[in-house]
């Protein structure tokens, strides 16, 4: 799987890096010792942040001001790490979705990145790449519908877009039958904690979603 940035989010956007997982992986419908590890952060987390507080996250910064130089008003589509980590703070518990998309969302919150999870086999094509939606563009966000992406940071493969900050597309979404997961850490804040993110991303893979021929790169 080939990544490229296109030419008009390097000028938007010169400090983005951006960091990939491939991986052979089982879904499960749920993992209570995945679970017990989110609570336990979930608990942590609201000792060390309020709603307040989290604007001054940098990668979460990073991202707001990556939607205003696309063209997108982050306040009013929120970038789903931002909006993961308002969500616990305001004390709500996560969705339970599945163990893939469970583990994605506890890397996302405690780093505060955004971050792409897509069914490598329903990717079409052998490449993606990063650019800025455009008005009109057709995308129907996961459990959302019909998502403006004009303005928005979006990956896209040869049929059209499958992932933004914000939302990833329902033709390539996650689900129990996944056994090639892509997942994709956007560092709008730059290269610095992509790694750890990535290695992070890597180690709950093994543990709760038995993790085979990984291999991590960044573009």
């Amino acid at each position: 799987m080939k990544i490229e940035v296109s030419k008009e989010i390097r000028e938007a956007c010169p400090s983005f890096a951006g960091i990939a997982v491939l991986a052979t992986v089982e879904n499960t419908p749920y993992s209570e010792a995945l679970w017990k590890k989110i609570d336990e952060f979930t608990i942590r987390y609201r000792e060390m942040y309020t709603i307040d507080s989290i604007k001054d996250m940098v990668t979460i910064r990073a991202t707001r001001e990556a939607y205003k130089k696309c063209g997108k008003d982050p306040s009013r589509y929120r970038p789903s790490g931002e909006a993961l980590c308002r969500r616990i703070l305001r004390g709500i518990p996560l969705y339970q979705i599945d163990t893939l998309v469970d583990l994605i969302n506890l890397v996302s919150i405690r780093f505060g990145y955004s971050i792409g999870g897509f069914d490598a086999d329903k990717i079409v094509g052998s490449s993606l790449e990063l650019g800025i939606g455009k008005a009109g563009e057709p995308y129907e966000g996961i459990g959302r519908g019909t998502l403006n992406i004009e303005g928005m940071p979006v990956y896209r493969d040869a049929e059209g877009g499958i992932g933004t900050p914000t939302s990833d597309h329902e033709r390539t979404k996650l689900g129990l039958e996944t056994t090639h997961l892509l997942t994709i850490i956007n560092g709008y804040s730059g290269k610095d904690g992509l790694q750890e993110a990535a290695d992070y991303m890597v180690e709950l893979l093994k543990e709760y979603a038995s993790a085979t021929e990984v291999s991590v790169f960044e573009f």
